[in-house]
């Protein structure tokens, strides 16, 4: 039976901070409010937008239908700006593929800018339809019906040997919650925050020795 990999995007396959800091600013300039620095906005992503936008502009945090509403409208121009690869994520990919894993997307970022940003970086081909984002399942990460639901998406049963990729806390009580070992990204966003890794890797090229 194949084995399966999945990933995080945000701060794992891709460094999209910078363009998350961006429409943050963007709605909050919007707003009338003063931009924040971007270690101050960083911290709050892992948790899926509205989790970001409720913390990021605390000053209008009971207004989080209209934050969403700005935040979406810029989102879309800002996505793709200045998201880059992490070094080495295509070769690994590429090998993981060949040799014969099945790979699949596990974020909670947005759904629609979720397939614009794979697309963009020419990553999506190796994901198929195995892709699931925020808004696509009834719960987010830690939870592991996310996980679960990708897997049914490759035509997958979970099994103890397959493995979930991910820079925060989230990525991993999200494999410990679905029973597969875990890869923590020390290079990405998020902090591990005491949940319990299989492995920790320092750059994505690790991958290939570990699994």
């Amino acid at each position: 039976m194949a084995k399966a990999v999945f990933f995080d995007l945000d701060g794992t396959l891709a460094d999209t901070k910078a363009d998350l800091c961006a429409t943050v600013n963007h709605t909050r300039r919007d707003l009338g409010l003063a931009e924040r620095p971007e270690e101050e906005i960083i911290i709050h992503i892992g948790l899926g937008a509205r989790h970001l936008l409720a913390n990021a502009i605390p000053e209008r945090a009971g207004e989080i239908d209209d934050l969403w509403r700005i935040f979406m409208s810029h989102y879309g121009e800002h996505a793709t700006q200045l998201v880059t690869l992490y070094p080495g994520v295509m070769e690994t990919l590429e090998t993981l593929a060949g040799r014969g894993w099945l790979l699949g997307v596990n974020t909670a970022k947005p759904a629609f800018a979720t397939h614009a940003v794979l697309e963009h970086l020419g990553i999506k081909k190796f994901f198929g339809s195995a892709i699931v984002a925020g808004g696509d399942c009834p719960e987010m990460k830690p939870s592991a019906l996310p996980l679960k639901m990708c897997a049914e998406k490759m035509g997958h049963t979970l099994t103890p040997d397959d493995w979930m990729v991910g820079d925060n806390w989230t990525d991993i009580e999200c494999a410990n919650n679905a029973g597969v070992k875990s890869a923590f990204c020390e290079f990405g966003i998020g902090i591990l925050k005491g949940a319990k890794s299989t492995a920790n890797i320092a750059s994505f090229t690790e991958l290939v020795t570990i699994l």
